[in-house]
């Protein structure tokens, strides 16, 4: 079942009545997805449309209304304002939007990953029970970078995964987890990890007219050994060679949580005179993905494009700036998964990768009970776009 830029052929009869709860720090993507489910829902023929396994399936918006209260002591409550009983259920939840506050004690607190968790099971608290099936798409996996245990250390992911499951969650979709293993923890329930890599190409594709996507002309590069896997996929689609930076750390100190990196080193074919994409899960302070970007710069490679499904940018844009003035980078590209700040879209190097039509895609299949498969695995998609690119049809 192939997926075109418009809605899905869906034949199966809807799993519950569907209600999409976007959780306060995800209010702006949950509306953009459904704007979409709403028109395709509404054009969609379906010949089953008026029976009683079809009521209610065509509505002006399937946002469920829920509201968290906040107490002067930080402590608060999740309502749900409607019935939920029997629907379908799906939870957006952005654990990054640092932008939220509230009061505690009188002193304004700005929203941590751990208060967008704790409010994610406020809500799913108030479902008590009463939602046929409950989903809950989480872009950036919350602790998602606390997957492995290296000495006497929390495994917070495993952990928030297996509460999440005791709650009466039935799946959980995240994008580009750090470490796909850590669904070990939930092994007998529904965990789905989705890479952008469409999203990046078209954002890409639809900005820069002058591309040479052949092996002699790019290649795809990751800034360490852990994101391997994502760079070689690209590659393989686009028909790339490929490179890696492997992290020399600094073991005897702890800087920040982690060991310092003392230098990257390369491993692969000349990158003189091709434009690179480095592609990653993640920018935090973006210190390492520049520190790629130069020494690229220093092998003679032509332009840098980075890519990154969640900008966190945990320092601010001022090196990201300085990089692009003085020649670095060319472009930077990251999704809306999560919160992206006012300046940070205002930047003439940035490119904001729209994931919220695939987001209402995933939601309407699952629905349905349908196979997503073909959204998991965007090869044909991506290389029909690239066809259409080198037509100079886009």
């Amino acid at each position: 079942m192939a997926v075109h830029e418009g809605k899905r052929k869906l034949d199966s009869i809807p799993v519950g009545a569907l209600g999409v709860i976007p959780m306060d720090g995800c209010r702006s993507l949950g509306t953009e997805v459904d704007k979409f489910l709403t028109a395709w829902r509404t054009e969609r023929e379906h010949e089953h449309k008026n029976s009683l396994a079809f009521a209610g399936y065509q509505r002006n918006s399937y946002i469920v209304n829920a509201t968290i209260s906040r107490f002067g002591t930080g402590e608060a409550k999740g309502t749900i304002e409607q019935s939920i009983r029997g629907m379908d259920l799906y939870l957006l939840c952005d654990v990054c939007n640092y932008s939220l506050s509230y009061k505690l004690c009188g002193s304004v607190n700005h929203m941590s990953p751990d208060d967008h968790y704790q409010d994610l099971k406020r809500i799913i608290a108030a479902v008590g029970g009463k939602a046929r099936r409950i989903s809950v798409i989480m872009p950036f996996l919350y602790e998602g970078r606390q997957h492995a245990r290296s000495g006497r250390d929390s495994l917070d992911c495993a952990i928030a995964l297996q509460e999440l499951v005791r709650m009466g969650v039935d799946n959980i979709i995240t994008f580009d987890a750090h470490d796909a293993r850590v669904q070990n923890a939930i092994p007998l329930h529904g965990f789905e990890t989705i890479k952008p890599a469409y999203q990046f190409v078209k954002g890409l594709l639809y900005h820069e007219k002058d591309l040479k996507i052949d092996a002699k002309h790019m290649m795809v590069v990751s800034p360490d050994e852990a994101g391997m896997q994502r760079a070689i996929y690209l590659a393989n689609v686009l028909g790339l060679d490929m490179g890696m930076f492997y992290k020399r750390r600094d073991y005897t100190r702890i800087v920040g949580g982690m060991s310092p990196v003392v230098a990257h080193e390369f491993l692969g074919s000349s990158v003189e005179g091709r434009d690179v994409l480095v592609i990653d899960d993640m920018i935090s302070s973006g210190d390492s993905v520049l520190e790629v970007a130069e020494a690229l710069k220093q092998r003679k490679a032509n332009r840098i494009y980075i890519m990154a499904t969640f900008g966190i940018f945990t320092q601010g844009l001022d090196a990201f700036d300085n990089a692009y003035r003085a020649g670095l980078i060319t472009k930077l590209l990251t999704t809306n998964c999560i919160y992206q700040p006012p300046e940070l879209l205002k930047r003439e190097y940035y490119i904001s990768c729209d994931m919220s039509k695939y987001i209402a895609f995933l939601i309407d299949a699952l629905n349905h009970d349908s196979s997503i498969s073909d959204l998991l695995d965007p090869n044909m998609r991506i290389q029909s776009l690239v066809a259409r690119y080198k037509k100079g049809e886009m």
